[in-house]
């Protein structure tokens, strides 16, 4: 399965853990031959979604569950949340 990174941006992160919606990817980190290791999400935001946090959510590739039409599905807890 082949899908460009502009499709990934397009689809919302959803954690199977708790159900969250975690927002959508806005980058990704690569290895040197190009195959993805992570998605980023922007953090959180603190006060009602209007003010943004300016830390990101990195969801390793394995940690991925589907990547499906709209939604990519996540498993982290919150011990493996990591925040850049």
């Amino acid at each position: 399965m082949s899908i460009r990174f502009c499709e990934l941006r397009q689809k919302e992160v959803i954690n199977m853990c708790d159900g969250r919606r975690l927002g959508c990817v806005c980058d990704a980190v690569m290895d040197k031959c190009g195959h993805i290791e992570a998605l980023i999400v922007p953090g959180q935001s603190g006060f009602l979604t209007f003010i943004k946090s300016g830390r990101e959510i990195i969801i390793p590739w394995c940690r991925i569950i589907r990547l499906g039409d709209d939604v990519i599905l996540v498993d982290i807890d919150g011990n493996t949340l990591k925040k850049g």
